[in-house]
């Protein structure tokens, strides 16, 4: 595709101005595989640190406004004050993710273990999650579950679900009018026999029963290899039960590298069906999220470089010339059809999106200019000392 016409290249940007991508707070904080956590200089040191890191990724790329919390990672005594301060950021707090998977009470499972002591722990946790959302003006609950098996045999396969499906159902019971709850879903680990949540179609089932606040989340690391994400995208999306993105990429399992590292093919497809699915603009309540563990990379810079892997993607997408693609799948055209998603993924938008950036009074190139800023510099200095944060693995 050459440079795109002048009615395209403003159809295009009106849409880009307009994405988001929320960045997480867990992503500025030391990370590591199994095996090691490698610290690095300059990481915050609790989760206003963090804000102030997300709001210069923020700054530089204007279209990250939101930083997701952790609980208990993220914990403070006063939820109101942290809000306040991201206002004076520039940014805001989104979701909120809960944490039932790093408890010594949870080697059994949290809210499917045995264990009706255990599994009430775990549903308080929950609904601590949706009083800490009234307090940030957070809209989204976002829940993971380690919960499964490791051995045949060793739970009720059946009434593990019953107990998931009854904790659900009481957090779901607790949102307010405008909050929702995003169920996400991970095919292992380290539940290596059955996971109680191992796939979408066990989410959307669970969402299903719970309601029109219950919806899925798509984590892109988190399937077995060969996979058709774009299918699952546009499922959901026909059944309205998408409710957002934990942007990553994997080689082999759930890497958590950068968003587009490992297939940036695969992102452009995703982003294609958002395009097609009219998903992309804020009203469709999508939720577009990072979740990574940047172990050996410098953290904000990946971040950033995240961000734009996500804006590159989105502006091909945004490319597909959707009339000659419509028709060319009416006529059974196989490879004129294949050739119009190809001719828009081999568009280079890299200049198309400093342009951008540069009529938003924004740099042009947010990875230079924040190496020139001196921040990291600044934080290296002020954060020296102190205990740094981290997810402790």
């Amino acid at each position: 595709m050459t440079h795109p016409d002048a009615p395209t290249r403003a159809r295009v940007t009106q849409a880009l101005r307009a994405q988001r991508i929320e960045t997480p707070s867990w992503a500025y904080a030391n990370s590591g595989t199994r095996f090691k956590v490698f610290p690095q200089e300059g990481v915050p040191r609790d989760p206003y640190e963090k804000i102030a890191d997300a709001a210069m990724v923020h700054r530089l790329t204007g279209v990250a406004p939101t930083v997701a919390l952790h609980i208990p990672w993220d914990r403070v005594d006063d939820y109101a004050d942290l809000a306040r301060y991201a206002t004076e950021q520039g940014v805001t707090l989104g979701a909120i993710n809960a944490n039932v998977f790093q408890d010594n009470d949870y080697r059994l499972g949290s809210v499917t273990n045995p264990d009706p002591g255990v599994r009430r722990k775990a549903i308080d946790h929950l609904l601590e999650c949706v009083d800490i959302m009234d307090r940030t003006g957070s809209r989204d609950l976002k829940l993971w579950f380690s919960d499964g098996t490791n051995y045949p045999g060793q739970d009720d396969i059946r009434a593990r679900q019953d107990r998931l499906a009854a904790a659900l159902r009481e957090a779901y019971d607790r949102l307010g009018d405008d909050q929702r709850l995003l169920l996400e879903y991970k095919l292992f680990e380290p539940a290596f026999y059955a996971t109680d949540v191992p796939d979408w179609g066990t989410a959307y089932a669970h969402c299903l029963e719970l309601g029109p606040k219950a919806q899925v989340v798509i984590d892109t690391g988190h399937h077995a290899p060969g996979t058709n994400i774009e299918f699952i995208v546009a499922f959901l999306l026909r059944a309205g039960k998408l409710g957002g993105f934990d942007f990553n990429s994997r080689f082999y399992a759930d890497d958590d590298l950068m968003v587009g590292a490992a297939d940036p093919f695969q992102l452009f497809r995703i982003m294609r069906e958002i395009v097609g699915g009219n998903a992309l603009r804020p009203e469709a309540g999508i939720a577009f999220m990072l979740d990574q563990c940047h172990n050996i990379e410098p953290k904000i810079p990946a971040i950033i470089r995240s961000v734009l892997n996500v804006q590159e993607a989105t502006a091909k997408a945004l490319l597909v010339d959707a009339d000659a693609l419509a028709a060319a799948q009416r006529a059974g055209d196989v490879l004129g059809a294949n050739a119009v998603l190809m001719d828009a993924y081999h568009t280079d938008v890299r200049p198309l999106l400093a342009e951008l950036r540069a009529e938003a009074g924004l740099d042009p190139d947010p990875i230079a200019a924040y190496a020139r800023s001196g921040y990291f510099e600044r934080i290296r200095t002020e954060r020296a000392g102190g205990q740094q944060a981290g997810w402790g693995a």
